[in-house]
């Protein structure tokens, strides 16, 4: 089933830059009527006060994933998009599973790990002689890792899941296959599940098992494995290539981040704004007629919120087409808002402070091994990335 053109508009860039008719339409009409066929009327929202707006409102606005189906979905196996795709109260149940495991003191039991990982990549690149691949060799492998650890899956399964996680979100091929993906995700998942459930390990679904396992089915498990493995997995995989990117490009965030361990953590908000590698928020659908913008949303009408689009309203500040490696935090919206926003946004934040001066201070002489204009970027994907990255380390 192709996407109409409208819809893919927000998902096309120009290289690191959203393209330019978003930003128009922001500023012109910050919530949008996308022209659609078959009589769908879909909401395309683009500031970022109106983004707000939508994320929050859980009781004007439905995630429940039913409604793209047209069915009454009541479980993750007719819902798989896990929590992404529930409503509060299944929402708010399911959350609470994982809740705990996020939690800082929980989440610094990974930082030797962490650490350890990333030297571990860094030391493989090191030894070759070549220019070398960062998305193959540094951002893919790094939360690849981290992410088995925290799941208590096999490494060994890590090209099948990541294969998955980059087709879900690549909307190139239609809708057809991102949900075929999303199924097959899943079907893996169960067999992960069903392994903890006879010898929970001490993962985060050995850890739920342990605690939680007679709250929750197989597929609810699955359905939360899901989220937490394809979202903390691709995410943070175009998020460390994107950002290398940039800091090859900028000299003044490459030496902030070399030089000065205080600037880490501000560089890292300001590129997770900047990039808002999650170009689209999941889909919401009205429960009922709401204005947004000044505007009247229809009952059943779908809402889509740009998070690219919204992260460079002037409403976070100046000059937001830039990368400032000093700017003051903003409060952006790269991990969403309201009680869908990102569970795993501390653990995505974790890896990006200790990976990206690691990779600058190990390679100081790191250096594009290709023109910027020949790298070739992911057409039409929710989670926007980099093919390849090639640089020469010395």
């Amino acid at each position: 089933m192709p996407i109409p053109e409208p819809a893919l508009m927000p998902l096309r860039r120009n290289g690191l830059d959203p393209v330019p008719e978003l930003g128009q339409m922001r500023a012109d009409t910050p919530v949008s009527k996308l022209p659609m066929p078959f009589g769908i009327n879909l909401w395309l929202v683009s500031g970022y006060e109106e983004a707000k707006a939508v994320l929050s409102n859980t009781k004007a606005f439905s995630n429940d994933f039913a409604h793209l189906l047209g069915t009454g979905a009541t479980n993750v196996q007719q819902n798989p998009g896990g929590l992404g795709f529930a409503d509060p109260p299944v929402h708010t149940r399911l959350r609470k599973l994982l809740t705990p495991e996020f939690t800082m003191r929980r989440l610094a039991r990974l930082t030797p790990g962490i650490k350890a990982i990333i030297e571990q990549c860094l030391d493989s690149m090191d030894e070759s002689a070549g220019p070398v691949d960062l998305v193959t060799e540094f951002a893919l492998p790094i939360p690849s890792l981290v992410i088995c650890e925290l799941l208590g899956v096999p490494y060994t399964d890590r090209e099948d899941f990541q294969r998955l996680a980059m087709a879900r979100f690549d909307l190139f091929g239609g809708a057809d296959a991102s949900f075929g993906a999303i199924s097959e995700s899943l079907d893996y998942l169960l067999g992960v599940v069903r392994q903890q459930r006879e010898n929970p390990g001490d993962g985060l679904l050995g850890m739920i098992i342990k605690e939680h396992g007679d709250k929750v089915d197989d597929l609810e498990l699955a359905g939360l494995a899901d989220g937490v493995l394809t979202g903390g997995f691709e995410t943070t995989a175009s998020m460390l290539a994107l950002g290398a990117l940039v800091l090859l490009q900028n000299e003044e965030a490459f030496k902030a981040v070399h030089d000065d361990d205080d600037a880490i953590s501000g560089f890292v908000e300001e590129i997770l704004r900047y990039l808002a590698v999650v170009q689209m928020a999941f889909p919401r659908f009205a429960r009922d007629e709401i204005e947004v913008g000044g505007l009247m949303i229809g009952k059943g009408d779908v809402v889509v919120v740009s998070l690219s689009g919204a992260d460079r309203d002037s409403a976070l500040g100046e000059d937001l087409d830039t990368v400032n490696p000093y700017r003051n935090p903003t409060s952006h919206l790269a991990f969403g808002y309201g009680v869908h926003r990102c569970i795993g946004a501390e653990l995505a934040r974790m890896e990006l402070r200790a990976a990206y001066p690691a990779l600058v201070r190990r390679f100081p002489k790191m250096r594009l091994a290709k023109s910027a204009d020949e790298l070739e970027f992911r057409k039409i994907s929710i989670v926007y990335g980099v093919d390849s990255l090639p640089v020469l380390l010395k």
